[in-house]
């Protein structure tokens, strides 16, 4: 059993590497984060915070845009290719290939992380500023932010279109940074009905913004750990959710 999903976790992470659009996305992301020390000439006074603000938000923004078209189009792209009929008419069920195709696109996306990262603490280095423990939890906590995207679009594309997935992942990637207004809104109203709706809606929206350290590596605030563990078993959870729906709907999928 773990013979086969390693097998398809790397087969994934190299088809991954090799798509032209992983590779030129992978290549603007560094040449924004290099063309991002000019701006820091805007602003001498809070040189470290723009540099830190700038770096770490494309870094974001390309690995996001990278994790809803890598989740919400894989099983279009296996079924164009005809490869998935290959592999499911042999002895591996598709629960066990939905989860190595996963494991192999979070793979993809950690080590461009780690690339992006090591970057942009050259780029602090060089120009004399200090590397914080603060920029550290920003991105690693970018890439459990990454992880629920991505089991938001793999649960999206085992039963709906590529366009359809990447339209649904990037609504819950706004909506998920929204959520906590939304909650505050609908505790304001007095209608029980719209306080319950939003309740709701709060609690199935993915909770992005209690993973984004973004704005304390900025100013450089720390994170107490016992944040983090929750944040990130939260993270954690919610992808298993989205995975287990996914691995539910692409088991009864008909393909013929």
């Amino acid at each position: 059993m773990m013979r086969p999903f390693l097998a398809l976790t790397l087969n994934g992470f190299r088809e991954a590497r090799r798509n032209r659009v992983t590779v030129v996305v992978g290549a603007f992301a560094f040449g924004l984060l290099v063309a991002s020390t000019l701006l820091t000439n805007l602003s001498v006074s809070t040189f470290d915070r723009v540099l830190t603000d700038v770096g770490l938000g494309v870094m974001s923004i390309v690995l996001v845009l990278l994790a809803i078209f890598l989740s919400s189009g894989m099983l279009s792209r296996e079924i164009e290719r005809k490869t998935l009929f290959l592999i499911v008419s042999k002895p591996i069920s598709r629960s066990l290939f939905l989860t190595a195709r996963f494991a192999g696109n979070m793979l993809t996306l950690a080590v461009l992380l780690l690339a992006m990262g090591a970057l942009f603490f050259v780029q602090v280095s060089l120009y004399g500023t200090l590397i914080t423990e603060a920029q550290f939890v920003a991105i690693g906590m970018l890439f459990f932010e990454l992880l629920v995207l991505s089991s938001i679009g793999f649960a999206m594309s085992s039963f709906a279109s590529q366009m359809v997935s990447a339209t649904v992942t990037v609504g819950a990637f706004f909506a998920g940074h929204l959520s906590g207004d939304i909650y505050e809104l609908s505790s304001k109203t007095e209608n029980p009905a719209f306080q319950w709706l939003g309740k709701a809606v709060y609690y199935a929206l993915p909770n992005l913004s209690r993973l984004n350290y973004r704005v304390q590596a900025t100013y450089e605030l720390p994170t107490p750990v016992s944040e983090l563990i929750p944040s990130m078993l939260y993270a954690v959870a919610y992808a298993l959710v989205m995975i287990l729906i996914a691995v539910t709907l692409f088991s009864r999928r008909d393909f013929k």
